[in-house]
């Protein structure tokens, strides 16, 4: 290689770095390219997810009170643990808008009420945001009550 070629190719280099650093440097961090997960590229946007807690222990006025994240009505039931996938279930609650009786028996179905028993699981939508520049919000939205037996929509369900 001469010394020519040699400089040739470092000035290439060094103009592909420096493109490189200005798209890294206006995009907060992030080039697309490189950026290839969910977590990464859709950084900042609002979400909604799933949750079951077993509320057996809350009276019924509080049961469909929203809440936040901090200030859960039960503790978290392990979907997995029921045989239920918690991907298919998180898109099967967030993506439904319109809860007809056909898809509230099927979520009483998903869990068997031969598991929920006695006890009062509490199916929620969970919505999380980004408020101001480092910190989130996360509320939690009751959405359907299981017992063994039945399965009831929140009366104030959009």
């Amino acid at each position: 290689m001469t010394h020519s070629e040699t400089h040739r190719g470092m000035k290439i280099i060094g103009i592909i770095l420096i493109i490189y650093a200005a798209l890294v440097a206006t995009h907060e961090g992030e080039f697309w390219p490189f950026s290839i997960y969910p977590m990464f590229s859709q950084a900042g946007n609002p979400w909604t997810r799933a949750m079951v807690m077993d509320i057996t222990d809350r009276s019924d006025d509080e049961m469909w009170v929203r809440t936040t994240l901090q200030h859960k009505a039960g503790e978290p039931v392990p979907v997995f643990n029921y045989g239920v996938d918690q991907i298919d279930f998180s898109n099967f609650v967030s993506k439904t808008e319109d809860w007809t009786e056909s898809r509230i028996r099927a979520m009483h179905t998903m869990f068997g009420g031969e598991n929920i028993g006695e006890n009062r699981w509490m199916v929620a939508k969970v919505h999380g945001r980004m408020v101001g520049a480092d910190s989130v919000t996360v509320e939690i939205e009751p959405l359907i009550l299981l017992t063994g037996d039945d399965a009831v929509l929140n009366p104030d369900y959009r």
